[in-house]
């Protein structure tokens, strides 16, 4: 995701492979015990043997909020917060990064090309759905469990955007936002997820009415409208996709947005304006009465 070089990809599968294991360089600063974690519980989760990290909050319906690229930063712990504020339970796994700090430019950097040939994700054109989305429909499973209610919430940011729809598989879900996704890196108007996959959520989708609220800038290079078509062609109707106005981002984010996404992009995170009206903070309320909608326990009468 360096969009400072050349073309749209600025990594390629075999330079990103070249970086691989180079840690012994990096300088990434820890968050501080009781830092902006701090009000979230940690825990071990094991889904088929596999552990990861999740930090959870709240009460109520569970959402599984997924991380973007390059970590849980403090602007994506404050969109939990709000998650959780509204009346959920938020579940937030650690997929990369260094949980609750902002990286350096040069430090995020090392996380994207380590995602990139991490076995677990698939961010390259014609590669398919990436292997983690089986853990966290495992996660939702769980959520599900504990939290009960009619189902779970599933909301993916940048690189884990198409996270959220190939959760869909999983029955527990019932809410899925893709914000902004941006896999395949090296194809604007793909999508990541198997041929295979997305015949069968479309299935899922026509069969108990789901819909899937999507976000984006329009001048974002990294989740373009050839995207969010490639999403209308699949889900048709179900698919309802939002666009901001690029000139309404922050334009002020964090480094790594800053000098490396380089273009509006995060839409409810880095470059989200914390201001009453304004479009981005819209965004996030739109997304919070998607969840409430969708996850409300059916009322009876009588």
């Amino acid at each position: 995701m360096l969009a400072r070089l050349p073309g749209y990809l600025a990594i390629s599968p075999l330079a990103a492979g070249r970086s691989r294991g180079d840690d012994a360089g990096m300088a990434i600063t820890e968050p501080q015990p009781g830092g902006v974690l701090a009000d979230f519980s940690k825990r071990l989760v094991e889904v088929d043997g596999v552990g990861k990290t999740v930090y959870t909050g709240g009460s109520g319906p569970a959402v599984v909020l997924m991380p973007e690229m390059p970590g849980i930063s403090p602007d994506v712990v404050r969109f939990a917060r709000w998650i959780r504020d509204a009346g959920f339970t938020v579940y937030l796994p650690s997929l990369f990064g260094v949980d609750g700090a902002f990286p350096t430019v040069a430090d995020g950097e090392q996380v994207v090309r380590r995602a990139c040939v991490s076995a677990e994700f698939r961010a390259f054109a014609g590669s398919g759905t990436s292997p983690v989305v089986s853990w966290l429909r495992g996660l939702a499973r769980t959520a599900l469990r504990e939290c009960g209610g009619p189902g779970v919430g599933a909301i993916g940011l940048c690189f884990t955007g198409n996270f959220a729809l190939s959760m869909a598989l999983e029955p527990a879900v019932l809410a899925p936002v893709v914000n902004h996704p941006s896999l395949p890196l090296d194809d604007p108007g793909g999508l990541e997820i198997s041929d295979e996959d997305a015949a069968a959520v479309r299935e899922r989708i026509d069969r108990d009415g789901l819909k899937v609220l999507s976000y984006r800038f329009d001048n974002d290079r990294w989740c373009t409208g050839q995207r969010f078509a490639a999403y209308q062609a699949l889900l048709g109707d179900a698919f309802d996709g939002r666009v901001l106005p690029g000139e309404s981002a922050n334009p002020e984010p964090p480094p790594f947005f800053r000098d490396v996404v380089g273009t509006p992009h995060s839409v409810v995170t880095a470059h989200l304006v914390d201001r009453e009206g304004h479009p981005t903070l819209r965004a996030r309320d739109e997304i919070l009465a998607f969840l409430a909608e969708r996850l409300s326990p059916p009322t009876t009468t009588g």
